[in-house]
């Protein structure tokens, strides 16, 4: 497994693109029997095509189509929001793709005969969902008419749709654990902000982690989790040859290797990175000042011999050192 030198901290989204890890995430967060048991196989991304055409932030939003087993379409919008702030304009922003999948989906059943327009047909459902990892408390607007003035008076011609809102601030680590699945480490993960955070580790259920061990991970989901391990480890500043290193404990023990490090300690390897850190600059300014000293006798002696009548040429040969080089080191010379 490579170690990663460049990984984004667009992690959520690259979870949510995983379609197992998606379909394990309607399963835990979202209280709707019947999205239980979505499959991989049920779940189409159509993001790229939809996204674009409402905005150009295109890194924390999906939309998902999920075929249901009765051959229905259920479509899910997830706007990730990372901010400490929160985004008061996020109801909009989900009106907007509502209308424009409702837009797309009838011009994909129109096709060949003008279905929309008989009296029978029905639009297929949108679930929208925020996914929100700040450390704030969301509270914006859940459902769409609370953002509209005059609300009480216009209702009934104001769309009144409510988005779900997964908190992942409102889950401990208990709660996550009892999901018992990969996505559960994902989230978990995600708790993390700060150094400090990151000593939580050992809040972690000893129990869940005897049962990770045993969790059948596939190869490209492992890699994925050391990936966005690495982006954690980034954001609270540990040092890259420090990260390199876990990431191979990792790659050589498991991915249960990530959840068995509680005594890992990121204040005492800043310390230690600040003294390495240190050392090297000492290091850098003693050989900076040791190569002034050597060019300052350098150019005294070619002063010395052109003093003495020397020729640059003779100079070079005596030094050396070419002709260049003894213009280069006292400059004057060349036009003596």
């Amino acid at each position: 497994m490579p170690v990663i030198h460049k990984a984004k901290d667009n992690s959520v989204k690259s979870i949510l693109a995983e379609p197992e890890l998606f379909s394990e995430f309607l399963r835990n967060f979202i209280p709707i029997d019947i999205l239980k048991d979505i499959a991989p196989k049920d779940i189409e991304d159509i993001s790229e095509r939809l996204i674009s055409l409402v905005s150009e932030q295109k890194d924390g939003d999906t939309i998902k189509r999920i075929n249901l087993n009765d051959e229905k379409s259920l479509f899910v919008i997830t706007i990730i929001e990372h901010e400490s702030k929160v985004n008061f304009r996020a109801p909009f922003k989900m009106l907007l793709y509502i209308t424009l999948i409702l837009n797309d989906y009838e011009k994909e059943v129109n096709r060949n005969t003008k279905v929309t327009h008989t009296k029978d047909f029905k639009y297929p459902p949108i679930l929208p969902i925020i996914f929100y990892d700040g450390e704030s408390e969301w509270n914006a607007e859940t459902n769409f008419l609370n953002r509209t003035e005059m609300n009480e008076i216009f209702a009934k011609y104001t769309p009144k749709f409510e988005y779900e809102l997964v908190s992942l601030k409102d889950y401990s680590f208990a709660d996550l654990a009892k999901f018992g699945d990969a996505l559960s480490l994902f989230m978990m993960i995600g708790k993390f902000k700060t150094a400090e955070s990151f000593n939580e580790l050992g809040l972690i259920p000893k129990q869940y982690v005897d049962q990770f061990k045993n969790l059948h991970v596939p190869t490209h989901l492992k890699d994925l989790l050391v990936k966005v391990f690495t982006v954690l480890l980034r954001k609270i500043d540990v040092p890259q040859d420090e990260i390199d290193n876990l990431v191979e404990q990792i790659d050589e023990r498991g991915v249960s290797e990530m959840l068995a490090i509680e005594n890992y300690s990121v204040q005492a390897i800043r310390r230690e990175a600040d003294k390495r850190r240190v050392e090297a600059e000492r290091k850098s300014a003693e050989a900076k000042k040791q190569t002034a000293e050597a060019e300052r006798r350098l150019k005294s002696t070619i002063k010395a011999l052109f003093d003495m009548g020397k020729t640059i040429t003779e100079i070079a040969s005596i030094m050396s050192i070419t002709e260049k080089d003894v213009i280069s080191l006292l400059p004057e010379l060349a036009t003596n």
